[in-house]
C-alpha cells in the first residue's frame, strides 16, 4: 500500500519529556508534580481568551462563553461531562477546550462562494485539516457536480430535491446510509431515525461505533444496559476512583475538579495509562485564586504506567490478590451481593485461579507487587468507582476491558451503591443521547415495536451496517446515497486512503456541516455541503424560539438553547433539514407531518415520550433546573439481563501481537491537547512539549537508541497487519516516558494506519490503540 505523506512537511522545534529509563511501571507510583507545572491554571485561561479573540472576536466570543453550559444556556458542544447541579455552577461553566470548541463554532469567518471561487477540490487536498477548519463557518448550501473540481452555489430547496430524487430512485433503502455525529441533539437524531426507518433502512452508523461502543456492548452484556452507572454525586462519596485509559486533562478537562477533589478530602485516585500525562498528576483550578497563581492540586495518589492493551492481565492479577486476600482474612468479597445479585462467580474464580502471574506480569508490564498493592486499595475501600474512554475501548478485546472491569466492581459489590460503579467517560456531548434515541444500526426488537406503535410505521427488522461495515458496503458498490449528519467521517474513520477511495465509489455524498472538513473533499461523484445552525445559534421555528436537548455520560436529559446571531441568514437547523428532507422523499404517504412536527420541537419531544421508555412527561421535566435522569437499573441493584442478575464473566488474555525481538512496536493514537476529536484547533500540545507540529512519534528513550534514532530523527511509521503494510511519512521521534515496546502518535494523521478489518470482538470499534508498527528513518 502506498505511503501517506504529510499536506505539507513539519516543523522541527524540540519538545517533549524524557522518557523513564526503566520505561515501564513495575511499582505503584505515588504521582508528584514539582518538576512539571500542573494542567490548566493561568495559561488555560490566557490560551482560551487569545483563541477566543482570535476566532470569534471578544464581543462574540465573551457573550458565547457566558451562555455556555448554563441553565438557561446551550449545552458545551465539546465532551458529555456532566454540569454541576444549577445552584452550584459558576459564571464560567467550562474548561479550556471547551471554551475553544465555543469560539471555533462562533467563529467570525466564512466559507462563502468567493472562497470556493478561489480554491478548486484539488487545492483544498493538499491543505492539512487544520488549515481547512481554520477558514470559518459555511454560510449557504455548495454543490460539486459529477467530473466537476469545485463546488458552486446551490439552493436549500435545490439541494433537498437532489437527494430525494437519489433516494426515491434507489433498489433498496438499504443502498442508502444515514451516518450521525455525536454533536447532533436528542430531537434531531430522533426525526433523523425515524426517518430513515419509515424510508426502510436501519443502516445508522454513528461516531459511538469508533469510541464507546465496546462499553455498550461489554456493560449491556453484563448490567443489561449499555451506559454507565454513577452520578456525578458519587465522585463526592466515593473513597476510591480509579482511571483506567483515559486522559482527562485533554479530553475531559472538567473532570479533573472532581478528581482533585476527591483527592483533596482523602479518596485514593488511581490512573492506569502507559503514558504519564500531566493533567493526571496535578490541577490548577483556573477559577481558585491558587491555581491561578500556578498552585495546583493532586489529581492521582498513585500512578500505574502498564503497557499498551495490558489491562485485562493487570485487572486479572489484581483480582487474584483480591481472592488471595479473601481466602486468607475472609470477608473481603461482598458475599450476599454475589449471592443475590450476579451469576457466573464460580467460573470466573477458576479462570483466575488456572492464569500464573509471571504471564499476567510479561503481558502487563506491572510486577506482582505492584498488583498486590492496586488490590488493596480496592479491598480497603468502601466506595470505588472506575472510570475509562479510548484507552480500553479501541482494542480487539476493548469489549472484554470492560467486562473485566465490571467483574473487578462486582467482586466487592460496587455496583449500586453510593459513590461506586462504573464510568465511562463519552467524549462527545450528545453521542449517549443519539443512540438512546435510537441511532442504532442494530435495535432490540422492544424499541422497534414501540417506535412502531407510537407512529404507525412498520421498522424495518434487518439490522443495518454500523461505520466499519459503511466502508466495506461503499468498497463493494453496495451504497449509492451517503448523507451524514455532522462529523468529519474521512478523517475520523480507520484506513482513511481506503475509506476515501471506497467513498469515491458512492454516487451522491451530503454532509451537514458547520466548518469546512475533510470529508467535503473525498466525495462522491455528486457532492452537497448543506450547512446548518450550531449549538451556540438561535434557532427560531415558527416566530418562537426553540430549544434542543441533550443527554450527557451520566444519563441526564437537559435543555441547550443557542443565544447567538447565526452565522447566516441561509443556515437551518438540523431538525428542520431532516424534516425537509423526510416530506420530500416520503410525501404525504405516511403518517407523520414531518413540516408540523419542526414548527415546534416540543412536538418532537412528545413523540419521543410516546416511543421510547424514560421520558415521560418529557416536555414538563427538560424545563426543571438540571433536567432530569433517565432510568438506570444497576444503579439500584435491577439488571435487566436475560437472568435479572448481574454476570461475572471470564475473558481471554489478548494475544501478543508486536514481536520486540523483530523490532515491532505497539503503537496507540492520540489526540493533543489542543484538539477535539478530528477538529484541530491549534498545532501544538503544550502537556506533552510539542509547540507547532503534529507529526511526531512519542517512544521510549531506549527504543530509540536501539533504533539508532534520538529526538532530531525523522521517522517512517508502517503498520503491519495480517501481511499488509501501511505507511505514513515524515514523524519526527520524540522521547518520553512511556514503557518499552509502546509509542504514541496522534490521530487522525495516523488514521491510515488503522486497517479496516482491525477492530474490536463484537463492537467492531476500530483498533486504533493497538496497532503493531515499525520505525525506520524517513527516506523522504
Amino acid at each position: 500500500m502506498a505511503a501517506v505523506s504529510p499536506p505539507r512537511p513539519p516543523s522541527l522545534r524540540e519538545g517533549g519529556v524524557s522518557s523513564d529509563p526503566d520505561g515501564g511501571g513495575t511499582i505503584v507510583e505515588v504521582a508528584h508534580a514539582n518538576d512539571r507545572a500542573p494542567a490548566a491554571g493561568p495559561k488555560a485561561v490566557v490560551n482560551a481568551l487569545a483563541y477566543t479573540a482570535r476566532t470569534a472576536g471578544l464581543v462574540r466570543g465573551t457573550r458565547a462563553l457566558l451562555g455556555v453550559n448554563q441553565d438557561r444556556g446551550f449545552d458545551c458542544p465539546g465532551c458529555a461531562w456532566p454540569d454541576p447541579e444549577p445552584r452550584r455552577r459558576s459564571l464560567m461553566e467550562f474548561c479550556e477546550n471547551g471554551a475553544r470548541a465555543v469560539a471555533h463554532e462562533a467563529d467570525k469567518r466564512r466559507v462563502d462562494r468567493a472562497f470556493f471561487e478561489q480554491f478548486t477540490i484539488s487545492e483544498l487536498k493538499k491543505q492539512t485539516d487544520h488549515f481547512l477548519e481554520q477558514q470559518g463557518r459555511l454560510t449557504e448550501p455548495f454543490i460539486k457536480r459529477a467530473g466537476s473540481d469545485r463546488y458552486e452555489p446551490i439552493s436549500y430547496d435545490e439541494a433537498i430535491a437532489l437527494v430525494a430524487r437519489e433516494l426515491r430512485g434507489l433498489s433498496s433503502p438499504d443502498r442508502a446510509a444515514f451516518y450521525t455525529s455525536g454533536r447532533t441533539s436528542n430531537e434531531a437524531a430522533f426525526l433523523y431515525q425515524l426517518f430513515a426507518r419509515t424510508y426502510g433502512t436501519n443502516n445508522l452508523p454513528d461516531c459511538s461505533n469508533m469510541c464507546h461502543e465496546s462499553s455498550g456492548k461489554g456493560l449491556g452484556s453484563t448490567l443489561g444496559i449499555g451506559k454507565g452507572t454513577v452520578t456525578l454525586d458519587d465522585f463526592d462519596k466515593a473513597d476510591c476512583i480509579f482511571i483506567i485509559g483515559q486522559n482527562p486533562g485533554t479530553n475531559h478537562p472538567r473532570m479533573l475538579g472532581s478528581l482533585a477533589d476527591a483527592a483533596r478530602r482523602g479518596a485514593k485516585v488511581v490512573s492506569i495509562n502507559p503514558l504519564r500525562e500531566r493533567g493526571l498528576e496535578s490541577f490548577a483550578h483556573p477559577q481558585h485564586v491558587a491555581g491561578m497563581l500556578g498552585r495546583g492540586d493532586a489529581v492521582s495518589t498513585h500512578y500505574v504506567r502498564v503497557r499498551i492493551n495490558g489491562d485485562v492481565p493487570l485487572l486479572k492479577g489484581v483480582m487474584k490478590e483480591v481472592l488471595a486476600a479473601e481466602r486468607t482474612r475472609g470477608n473481603v468479597l461482598d458475599r450476599a451481593f454475589i449471592s443475590e445479585h450476579t451469576e457466573g462467580f464460580d467460573a470466573l474464580v477458576a479462570s483466575l485461579d488456572a492464569v500464573d502471574y509471571p504471564e499476567l506480569e510479561r503481558a502487563s508490564g506491572i510486577d506482582r507487587a505492584t498488583m498486590r498493592e492496586l488490590a488493596d486499595i480496592y479491598v480497603t475501600s468502601q466506595r470505588v468507582i472506575v472510570c475509562w474512554a479510548m484507552g480500553l475501548t479501541q482494542h480487539k478485546n476493548g469489549v472484554a476491558n470492560v467486562r473485566e472491569i465490571v467483574n473487578l466492581l462486582l467482586l466487592r459489590g460496587n455496583i449500586g451503591r453510593e459513590g461506586a460503579g462504573a464510568c465511562p467517560v463519552r467524549g462527545h456531548s450528545n453521542v449517549q443521547g443519539d443512540r438512546t434515541v435510537g441511532i442504532h444500526e442494530a435495535p432490540s426488537e422492544a424499541f422497534l415495536a414501540r417506535l412502531d406503535a407510537a407512529v404507525g410505521i412498520r421498522s424495518p427488522r434487518k439490522h443495518g451496517h454500523d461505520v466499519v461495515g459503511t466502508i466495506a458496503a461503499m468498497e463493494r458498490g453496495e451504497v449509492d446515497v451517503f448523507f451524514a449528519m455532522g462529523g468529519n467521517f474521512i478523517s475520523a474513520t480507520p484506513d482513511s486512503p481506503r475509506t476515501a477511495r471506497a467513498m469515491g465509489r458512492v454516487r451522491l455524498t451530503a454532509q451537514v456541516s458547520t466548518k469546512l472538513n475533510r470529508s467535503h473533499l473525498e466525495t462522491g461523484d455528486v457532492a452537497l455541503i448543506l450547512p446548518c445552525l450550531g449549538r451556540t445559534e438561535r434557532d427560531v421555528q415558527g416566530n418562537e424560539p426553540q430549544f434542543v436537548t441533550v443527554e450527557n455520560s451520566m444519563g441526564i436529559v437537559h435543555r441547550s438553547e443557542g443565544q447567538l446571531t447565526p452565522a447566516s441568514e441561509q443556515l437551518l437547523s438540523e431538525p428542520v433539514i431532516v424534516a425537509k428532507l423526510a416530506s420530500a422523499v416520503l410525501g404525504t404517504r405516511r403518517p407523520i407531518d414531518w413540516s408540523w412536527m419542526v414548527g415546534d420541537y416540543g412536538r418532537i419531544r412528545d413523540l419521543v415520550e410516546k416511543a421510547i421508555a424514560g421520558f415521560d412527561r418529557y416536555n414538563e421535566r427538560v424545563r426543571q433546573e438540571g433536567g432530569f435522569s433517565l432510568p438506570n437499573g444497576p444503579r439500584e441493584r435491577r439488571f435487566t439481563t436475560k437472568s435479572s442478575k448481574a454476570h461475572f464473566t471470564v475473558q481471554a488474555l489478548p494475544t501478543t501481537m508486536a514481536d520486540e525481538g523483530r523490532g515491532e512496536l505497539t503503537l496507540m493514537t492520540i489526540r493533543s491537547h489542543d484538539q477535539f476529536n478530528t477538529t484541530v484547533y491549534e498545532l501544538h500540545d503544550r502537556y506533552r512539549g510539542i509547540e507547532g507540529e503534529r507529526r511526531v512519534v512519542f517512544m521510549n528513550e531506549h527504543d530509540l537508541r536501539d533504533r539508532g534514532l534520538d529526538a532530531s530523527s525523522i521517522v517512517d511509521i508502517t503498520s503491519h497487519f495480517q501481511g499488509q503494510k501501511r505507511t505514513v511519512t515524515a514523524f519526527r521521534c520524540v522521547p518520553y516516558d512511556i514503557p518499552r515496546g509502546c509509542a504514541a502518535a496522534y490521530f487522525p494523521e495516523t488514521n491510515p494506519l488503522v486497517p479496516l478489518e482491525h477492530h474490536a470482538d463484537e463492537s467492531h470499534t476500530p483498533a486504533s490503540k493497538s496497532l503493531v508498527v515499525t520505525v525506520a528513518r524517513s527516506v523522504q
